[in-house]
């Protein structure tokens, strides 16, 4: 029986991946061309602010340009527009991220769309997650250079990180956004696991997760999965950040239960978090290139 599950530690393996990027722009500047990435704010919301205020800190360390826009939380969605569309012509921005959420009288979906696919950093465009789900497998999403949605293609290289390859392997996703559920499915499947995309409301959903070798819980639910429901050894992969009164962090997943039968399992804090930002600068290095 497993005594104490290895930590993956977050914060190494983005230092890790953000040092390469470094290393590739200093090669980019030399060639006459800065990587930038913008960012566009609508209102005041104090998450939203710490959110882009750490993206650009990321950007400045890597060496790369960041170019910070914010609009009243009034705007209207034509006012939303018009900015996406200036930051589209802008050739000095390689990639774009709107930030979520929007005000409720700006129309998320149009302003999504509206982002050039070609600058799309976030990986979020229509026509990008349409392109990641027709590939048969991570070698050609790489060849066709599709920007990867962020927190997703992190997990898939904390899953790497403890050595553990997915081919083969029985994948479970607890979570069916299109932020993370769907897209991680999406990129397990093209590492030939085999996956199954469960949600709050699957029936049985302790024994769901029981067969799972790799499992990755987004659902947004503080400690929702129990240590029973982890078999001997998985890879547990924990994206949820749920916030208590207290404002202590959680997981989705049940730590201290599950870190004695998991084999590897990410913290929270310090797990995926930190691996959002360093892919962020990943895919906006290689729109960079692209371009």
């Amino acid at each position: 029986m497993t005594t104490s599950a290895q930590i993956i530690d977050g914060k190494l393996a983005a230092a890790e991946v953000r040092a390469g990027i470094k290393a590739e722009v200093e090669k980019l500047k030399a060639a006459g061309v800065t990587p930038g990435l913008a960012t566009l704010l609508v209102g005041e919301d104090p998450a939203s602010k710490i959110y882009v205020a750490s993206k650009h800190k990321a950007c400045q360390e890597a060496g790369m340009a960041s170019f910070n826009h914010t609009l009243p939380k009034d705007a209207s969605t034509e006012t939303v527009l018009k900015k996406v569309h200036e930051l589209n012509a802008d050739p000095k921005v390689h990639g774009m991220l709107i930030q979520l959420p929007l005000p409720p009288q700006v129309d998320s979906e149009k302003v999504l769309e509206a982002v050039s696919p070609g600058k799309d950093a976030d990986g979020f465009h229509p026509t990008n997650l349409g392109r990641l789900f027709s590939c048969k497998d991570m070698k050609e999403i790489y060849a066709r250079n599709i920007p990867i949605p962020c927190t997703p293609l992190g997990c898939l290289v904390l899953i790497e990180k403890s050595g553990i390859r997915p081919a083969g392997k029985t994948a479970v996703v607890v979570g069916r956004s299109l932020i993370v559920g769907k897209p991680v499915a999406a990129l397990l499947l093209a590492s030939h696991a085999t996956v199954t995309l469960a949600h709050s409301r699957t029936e049985d959903l302790a024994s769901v997760c029981r067969t799972a070798d790799i499992l990755v819980a987004a659902v947004g639910k503080a400690k929702m999965i129990e240590g029973s429901w982890i078999k001997e050894g998985a890879v547990v992969i924990d994206v949820g950040i749920n916030r208590s009164p207290e404002g202590k962090l959680f997981g989705d997943v049940d730590f201290e239960a599950a870190k004695e039968r998991a084999g590897w399992i990410t913290p929270v804090p310090g797990g995926v978090g930190p691996m959002t930002i360093a892919m962020l600068l990943k895919n906006t290095l290689a729109l960079s290139k692209k371009r």
